[in-house]
């Protein structure tokens, strides 16, 4: 088996799939936290590899930038390779006061300009959230490991650079942070009948002006992994 972006084997995906948007982000979870990785894809250098954590077979692979190159990830590992649950581990930007650098949010719900929904011909407006097992899973294994990670909605943006100078608008309604992915995810999760959910680390604020430099968003955000990891773990004695 293999799809025009993936050149993984039937099987070589586990059935929990994290995913960074960056393939650095990826190699560094697989060399750093599985045991026996094993490099199943690295077509357009979008990195997967599968091993295992504590004993439960887990895979990593990135799912580049953007909610275009997330939906054709995310689609093929459900659809051809009959993964059940992704959790999409990435950066997002700060737009609530309350949080600060290096702070990890879940994804409850997640707001979007994107027109990514019109492909479901919807007489209406879609709101992409994230499976609740996944979420209550998540939060569970948060708290076991003493970390207090906020709850809300996200907004997925088809822009980095706002020439409206607009985003903050969406902290008006409440919205934590902005990234540029989960929308793709929770919406072709719903659409294929599988598992998704979002969670990030703050790498910089809007409010603010703070950043991160990109090897610590590649190397540094740990927790997030950890968090991700034993999530795996948990859904897989479920």
């Amino acid at each position: 088996m293999s799809t025009p972006h993936n050149s993984a084997k039937a099987g070589d995906f586990a059935r929990t799939v994290l995913m960074p948007g960056d393939p650095l982000r990826s190699a560094f979870i697989a060399e750093t936290f599985l045991e026996n990785p094993r490099l199943v894809n690295n077509v357009r250098g979008i990195q997967g590899y599968t091993g295992t954590y504590r004993g439960v077979p887990v895979s990593v692979m990135a799912s580049g930038m953007g909610m275009p190159s997330m939906g054709i990830y995310c689609h093929e590992l459900y659809k051809e390779y009959e993964v059940e649950n992704i959790l999409r581990i990435g950066s997002a930007g700060a737009i609530s006061k309350k949080l600060k650098l290096r702070d990890v949010v879940a994804a409850q719900g997640v707001c979007t300009d994107s027109n990514f929904a019109r492909q479901f011909q919807l007489p209406g407006t879609f709101a992409p959230i994230a499976d609740f097992t996944l979420l209550e899973t998540a939060v569970s294994a948060a708290r076991s490991m003493g970390v207090e990670m906020p709850v809300g909605n996200l907004l997925s943006s088809d822009v980095f650079y706002d020439a409206s100078n607009s985003t903050m608008k969406w902290a008006d309604m409440g919205v934590l942070a902005v990234e540029m992915e989960a929308a793709a995810l929770y919406m072709t999760a719903a659409h294929l009948g599988r598992r998704a959910l979002a969670i990030c680390s703050i790498s910089d604020s809007i409010v603010t002006g703070e950043a991160l430099p990109a090897e610590d968003r590649q190397t540094t955000f740990t927790t997030m992994m950890k968090i991700a990891l034993e999530t795996a773990v948990k859904m897989a004695h479920r």
